[in-house]
């Protein structure tokens, strides 16, 4: 008996019969190869090849790579932002000054360690990672739009905690807690190699013990010396 052979044609009428599983498929599949790869080692024809469907109906449902790419921060931003938001209310009720910038630190960082360490939202992590340290990520303003609010909550918080400090002073801290939140994330198993496995960053409580306590202690303690050419 003579196997039918499945045509692009029938790929696509298949598709439009269930839009919103086929949507879901596309999704899946470029964040598994922008997380690889970043936006621009990326083709659509790849991402249509790993969800096995017409590079049109990419076009159709996205309208473009770039629309692809901000449809995957428009489904997944919210479970860091949300997280985070939530954190610095609770930080904003607590009257001691230590212990405000701790959870201040902890709602920065610890929605990125406990989704990197989730399975399916790995890809993920790691395509903000990439989004975050890309130089041409600002043409996008995937970051502007989705994070650069919720980075001035956190700025104000930590003013609020420690009026003392400078507002430059606030922006170079949360910039060093950016640093390592997305160095964590980039997940290139460097620090387990360097510390013959001593530091594992899959033990998401200890990474988060680590790192909290770190930026909090530079956050509190640290002294910014004076700028060359002043007494």
């Amino acid at each position: 008996m003579k196997k039918t052979r499945k045509t692009a044609g029938a790929d696509t009428e298949a598709a439009q019969r269930n839009p919103a599983a086929t949507r879901a498929r596309i999704l899946q599949a470029a964040e598994v190869e922008f997380a690889d790869h970043g936006f621009d080692g990326v083709s659509v024809r790849q991402i249509a090849l790993r969800a096995d469907v017409p590079v049109a109906l990419i076009n159709y449902h996205f309208g473009s790579k770039e629309g692809l790419y901000r449809a995957i921060f428009e489904m997944r931003a919210s479970m860091i932002i949300d997280d985070r938001i939530a954190g610095l209310r609770l930080a904003g009720m607590e009257p001691d000054r230590d212990r405000k910038v701790e959870m201040i630190v902890k709602a920065v960082l610890v929605p990125n360690l406990h989704m990197r360490s989730q399975e399916r939202n790995s890809a993920y992590s790691r395509i903000l990672a990439r989004e975050v340290s890309d130089p041409k990520s600002t043409s996008r303003g995937i970051i502007a739009e989705f994070f650069d609010p919720v980075a001035h909550k956190v700025m104000a918080a930590l003013k609020e905690a420690m009026p003392e400090r400078s507002m430059e002073e606030i922006n170079w801290g949360y910039q060093a807690m950016l640093g390592v939140m997305v160095y964590t994330m980039a997940d290139t198993g460097r620090i387990a190699r360097l510390s013959d496995g001593v530091c594992d960053p899959e033990d998401e409580l200890a990474t988060a013990t680590h790192l909290v306590a770190l930026m909090k202690a530079a956050l509190l303690y640290s002294k910014v010396p004076p700028k060359l050419g002043e007494s």
